[in-house]
Formats: structure tokens, C-alpha cells, sequence
């Protein structure tokens, strides 16, 4: 996250609420607090929490005070902020949603591609297991002009996503395809699925942050880590459009297994990977 990255408020905004005063004394202050804590990154923390502080108006040494507490007590930075900074956008976000990653962001630039890439005047994207919005939302700024939808089984998720997709997408709520409207089968372009993808068994090792924070729906991927990608797979080729593609979100231990399960549905699979992202996307075209 970057304290100047994304959207800034509006100036009306700004004169509406005027913002408060967080002098340096307090977000040194602060920055021992986290550090004692335990935050790693202890002063780039103080000075995004100062900047909440500060955009609150009212008394921003208070408003300081308990977005540290707040963080030192383990909620997630971007939680206690309000936002997530995602392919340079700032992504609403709070208490009972999964934050958005940033090596999802490769996941994202392989869509954009297909996206600028695809026929048709207005071709359809669509984000499953959608969280917040984020990869809709970076797909509805891409620049190419498309009908963005938006799904997910959480309504606390879906809630989030239909602030971060106002004006540029929809927003569905309900189980996977179940949710999105009928019109939409056999006229996808592009399909982002961020499945939940850790073995049920490994969800005690993620971090903390994680585990107590972020909705156990949007972790927990089953036996092996890819019930919910079959399920997905199994359903894809009724609504891809022909040639258009599925981007999931995987990891390498599972990518072998994963390929066959695109492969069983009847898509054509590609494994890619990113080494300063840490991250590995499998995709799944509909033969054309």
C-alpha cells in the first residue's frame, strides 16, 4: 500500500470535512507502538494509519490512536484503513471481507491481455468468487470497453464489491454460475475465478491475519485445494463464449492437478508463472 497510490477524494469532499492534524511527534509515537507490536514494517504502517487519521477530520491523534490499537491487536492493515491498494487502484475494503492480493495483480494482467484481445464491440467479463470487486474492478479500467459482472456466495463480499464496481459493473450474489444472470451462458470473453485454493488442513498455518480476519469461504479450498475449481471447471465451457478463457489462481504444488481438471472439462489448458509475484495462473480456453 501507498499513501499516493489510486483515487484521492474529491475536493468538495476535503471542504466538506477538513482534515485533522496528526503532528510528526504522534506518528513516531506510533511507529514504536507497531514495532512493538511486531509490524515489520513499522513506519510506513504509522504514516498510512496518520493519513486515515488525518482524512477523518475531527481529532486525528484519537482517530490515531485507535487505528493502532486496531492494528497492533492484529486486524489486517488494509481493514483498519478502509482500502487495498490493487492494480493502481485503491479497493474498498473492511472487517469480514478477503483483502485482495497483490500477486492476484498477475492473475490480472493476463486478463487485461485477453480482454484488449478479445472480439466484439462489448465483450463480457465476469469475476467469480469475486471478494471485493478488485479484479472486476481493474478489468472495468482497463481501457477496453466491456460488460463487467461481479459474483459471490457472501453477502458481506458482495456488499464490498457493489461499492468498488458502482457505475461500471454488476454485482450478483449466489453460489458461483447460480448467481449470474442466464443471458450471460455461452457469451463470456473472459472468466476470473480467484477460488479459495488452501487445503482445508493447512488453513491453521496461514498467517494470523488471515485466519481470524477474512471469511473462512474465501480460504478454504477443501481436501486437496481444488473442490471449488472443479466446480468451476466442470460449469466453464457452458458460459465461456468461444475461444474466451478461465484465470485461475493457483499454486505449484497443485498446478499438475489442477491442468487436468481444465483439461477433463473440455478446456484447453496453459500454466503461468511469475517469479517476482510469487504467483502462478493456469488458464483454460474454450476451443473456438
Amino acid at each position: 500500500m501507498s499513501p499516493s497510490s489510486g483515487t484521492s477524494s474529491s475536493p468538495g469532499a476535503d471542504a466538506r470535512v477538513p482534515p485533522a492534524v496528526v503532528p510528526p511527534s504522534a506518528v513516531a509515537a506510533a511507529t514504536v507502538r507497531l514495532r512493538a507490536a511486531g509490524c515489520v514494517f513499522a513506519e510506513e504502517e504509522a504514516a498510512l494509519l496518520a493519513e486515515a487519521a488525518a482524512s477523518g477530520g475531527g481529532d486525528g491523534l484519537a482517530a490515531l490512536d485507535r487505528l493502532v490499537a486496531r492494528r497492533g491487536a492484529g486486524h489486517p492493515l488494509e481493514h483498519v484503513v478502509g482500502w487495498a491498494e490493487f492494480a493502481g487502484l485503491r479497493i474498498a475494503v473492511g472487517p469480514g471481507v478477503f483483502v485482495p492480493r497483490r500477486r492476484t495483480e498477475f492473475l490480472l494482467a493476463l486478463a487485461r491481455d485477453l480482454l484488449a484481445r478479445a472480439p466484439g464491440p462489448v465483450p463480457v467479463a465476469v469475476d467469480l468468487c469475486c471478494g471485493s470487486g478488485a479484479a472486476a474492478a481493474a478489468l472495468a479500467a482497463s481501457g477496453r470497453r466491456a460488460e463487467v459482472h461481479a459474483a459471490d456466495i457472501d453477502p458481506v463480499a458482495a456488499g464490498w464489491a457493489r461499492r468498488n464496481l458502482a457505475g461500471v459493473g454488476e454485482v450478483h450474489e449466489g453460489d458461483l454460475y447460480a448467481a449470474l444472470p442466464a443471458a450471460l451462458r455461452g457469451r463470456v470473453a473472459v472468466l476470473v475465478a480467484n477460488v479459495p485454493y488452501v487445503p482445508t488442513a493447512d488453513l491453521p498455518l496461514l498467517p494470523a491475519e488471515a485466519r481470524t480476519h477474512e471469511p473462512r469461504v474465501a480460504l478454504d479450498g477443501g481436501d486437496d485445494g481444488l473442490a471449488v475449481l472443479r466446480r468451476v471447471a466442470a460449469e466453464a465451457g457452458r458460459w465461456l463464449a468461444p475461444g474466451g478463457t478461465l484465470l485461475v489462481e493457483t499454486t505449484g504444488r497443485q498446478a499438475r492437478t489442477a491442468r487436468e481438471v481444465l483439461a477433463a472439462a473440455g478446456l484447453t489448458p496453459a500454466l503461468h508463472h511469475d517469479e517476482e509475484r510469487a504467483a502462478t495462473v493456469l488458464t483454460g480456453t474454450r476451443p473456438a
